[in-house]
């Protein structure tokens, strides 16, 4: 999963895209609102940590820009503004949750989670497809309850099939979502990360779907 983090305090920023890192997931940084609107504007994220008090650029002033062209993904709001009015204007302009300064990381690490399965319709933060398991709460993978030991890059693409199981994801989409923007993009290793997830579950649930990508599905569920 890739996120956008958009704060101007640098230690703020650094100590959110250093939990989020941690946690398991690419994240890009701006330090103001024209910057982190450009990125939201041209970059797949699949969620956004958005300050509202940002130089050159608000944020509210951000997020209603996304949502007039069309930009879905989630957007959580970190703000020192704490008033009810405050709360209202940001879930009107586009906000899908709110936080106010100052806050735990752990709650920003559990809200995030929170977006992304809603995004992709889940309710619960575990997911299954047949034997294997995957918790984004602690980051554990399991195949019929034992561990397996994955790469920060085998974890992320496995985490974003099982966020989208049942549908065919491109190469392409996988090499966006699972890269920061600074990252040299080979959609060659996709193909790599994908056969050693293979062999390390040593269970067939994610399926190559010729010249359109990859379709994670319970073993036996062919299409």
């Amino acid at each position: 999963m890739r996120l956008l983090v958009i704060e101007d305090d640098p230690d703020l920023n650094r100590q959110l895209a250093g939990a989020l890192t941690d946690a398991g997931y690419v994240v890009d940084r701006a330090f103001d609102g024209e910057e982190g609107h450009y990125l939201g504007e041209t970059e797949p994220y699949d969620a956004v940590i958005l300050d509202i008090g940002l130089p050159k650029m608000d944020g509210l002033s951000v997020l209603e820009s996304w949502r007039r062209a069309g930009r879905a993904m989630p957007v959580l709001i970190l703000t020192a503004r704490d008033r009810w009015s405050d709360k209202v204007q940001g879930f009107d302009a586009g906000a899908d949750d709110y936080v106010p300064k100052p806050f735990h990381l752990e709650e920003v690490l559990a809200r995030v989670r929170a977006l992304l399965r809603r995004s992709a319709g889940h309710a619960r933060s575990e997911f299954n497809c047949g034997p294997v398991r995957l918790d984004t709460r602690t980051g554990r993978v399991t195949v019929e309850g034992n561990p397996v030991k994955l790469t920060s890059h085998e974890y992320r693409l496995l985490s974003y099939l099982m966020h989208h199981a049942g549908r065919v994801v491109s190469r392409t989409e996988l090499v966006e979502h699972l890269y920061d923007q600074d990252f040299d993009r080979d959609s060659n290793t996709i193909e790599v990360f994908v056969g050693r997830i293979r062999k390390k579950v040593g269970v067939d649930i994610i399926q190559t779907v010729r010249g359109l990508g990859y379709l994670l599905a319970p073993p036996g569920d062919a299409r």
